[in-house]
Parts: structure tokens; C-alpha cells; sequence
């Protein structure tokens, strides 16, 4: 090989215009002593970040869960080293699996999804954050709401006259549903007589000293601003 191929190997090449950098030029050394003072900054809020405690950057928020749904508890940490994160309902460790799922979305953001609502996953969720230097903890509140419906309608009845006649029916709904009932599709008119209860989860109307005339046809409704059902029993009194 000769020489002047060497030299062609070997040469390093001109710099493109504008490229040249002078390293005695204030503007660079001035560059330059910034950039190293964010370094410095970086390294140094590394270092406290990884001696401190977790802390809670974005706190956790209500959040409204729809029957049959899924909702998501999300809040932003600070923790380094890596931290244990453990999930609770109304002071209830939940297990990660099908129904309650851990989620790490990025360094600094953990999640729980709860999935296929119910009214029963209402309540006080907690996260607890620990690390080797300290802990920290948040909550926040998941508002269930569940259409109205008749889980069990009342059952038609055959009485005789002066006895006592209940008809029941298992109800739910998240807000608590308005609920009523008619005979022969008119409100009924309680008195000491023919009255009606209403609990959290059932309804019975109470016919005492049943007559003939009682017999017909029995209506119960439930209502809320997520839905309504109706449910129909016979009554024969004779």
C-alpha cells in the first residue's frame, strides 16, 4: 500500500463548516460550567431520592364504578429504592388476581383496576408504600352505582278470608331505588290495614284480615336514575 493511501486512511477528516468548536471561547466555557452544574443538580437529587422515604406526588381520587365495569384507583409516588406496594378495601389486604389487579404503569405510577363491579366493591381503598427509609399511604372512595332491578319477585298466593297476606321481593340498586306498590295497576292507599316496608335489599306489602275483595292482580316497582323493573303476583282471597 502506498504512502498517500496511508495518509488517505489515517487523515482525520475537516470539520463542516460552522462545526468548529473553540475550547478557550467564554460562550463555550460558560456552556460548559452549566452543564456541568445540572449534572451535578441530577446526581445530587438522585442521591436524595434514593435516601428519602416514598411520598405521595398525586394523590388518589373517588372514582364511580359502574355495575358490570371496571374502575381504576391511580396515584403518582416518589420512591427509590423500588418499594413494596400493598393494596386494601375498608382495611382488607387484596390479593392481585382476576378481581383486583396490580398495575405499574411507569416508575412512578401504580394503579389497582378493580374489574366486573358489583355492589359489594364499594368502599375505602388504601395503598401503602414502603421502602427501606419509610412508608407513606393514600385513600380514596369507590362509589358503586347499580340500576334498579327485582332480584326475586313476590310469589302469587292463595289466602283464606281473615288471614294475614305478605307478599315479598328481593330488590337492589345503588342510589337506592324509589320503590312502590299498586293493585290492579292503582297505587296502593296504605293505611293499619294494607301497608308496605321497605328495607335494603327486600320489600314485603302486608295485607291483614284479608277479604275477597283483596284478590287481584299486585304490581312491585323499583326506581333510580340508572333504571327501573316491575314485578307481578296474584292474589286470590276466598
Amino acid at each position: 500500500m502506498s504512502k498517500a493511501t496511508s495518509a488517505k486512511k489515517t487523515a482525520a477528516a475537516a470539520p463542516p463548516p460552522g462545526c468548529t468548536l473553540d475550547i478557550n471561547d467564554p460562550q463555550v466555557q460558560s456552556a460548559a460550567i452549566r452543564i456541568q452544574a445540572s449534572y451535578r443538580g441530577h446526581r445530587s437529587r438522585k442521591e436524595l431520592r434514593e435516601k428519602g422515604p416514598p411520598r405521595v406526588l398525586e394523590p388518589l381520587k373517588d372514582v364511580v364504578l359502574i355495575e358490570g365495569s371496571a374502575a381504576k384507583l391511580t396515584c403518582r409516588i416518589s420512591a427509590f429504592p423500588d418499594p413494596f406496594i400493598r393494596w386494601s378495601k375498608d382495611g382488607k389486604e387484596l390479593r392481585d388476581g382476576p378481581k383486583y389487579r396490580y398495575v405499574f404503569e411507569d416508575p412512578d405510577v401504580v394503579a389497582l383496576v378493580v374489574r366486573d363491579g358489583e355492589l359489594a366493591d364499594l368502599g375505602q381503598y388504601s395503598i401503602n408504600v414502603t421502602n427501606p427509609f419509610g412508608q407513606c399511604s393514600d385513600s380514596a372512595r369507590i362509589l358503586v352505582e347499580v340500576p334498579a332491578k327485582i332480584q326475586k319477585g313476590p310469589d302469587n298466593t292463595k289466602a283464606r278470608k281473615g288471614t294475614t297476606v305478605t307478599l315479598t321481593a328481593e330488590i337492589m340498586g345503588e342510589p337506592a331505588p324509589d320503590v312502590g306498590w299498586t293493585k290492579d295497576g292503582e297505587d296502593i292507599e296504605e293505611d293499619d290495614r294494607v301497608f308496605f316496608e321497605i328495607g335494603s335489599t327486600t320489600t314485603t306489602l302486608t295485607i291483614r284480615r284479608a277479604t275477597p275483595q283483596d284478590s287481584g292482580k299486585y304490581e312491585v316497582y323499583v326506581e333510580n336514575s340508572l333504571g327501573m323493573d316491575q314485578s307481578f303476583a296474584r292474589v286470590d282471597v276466598a
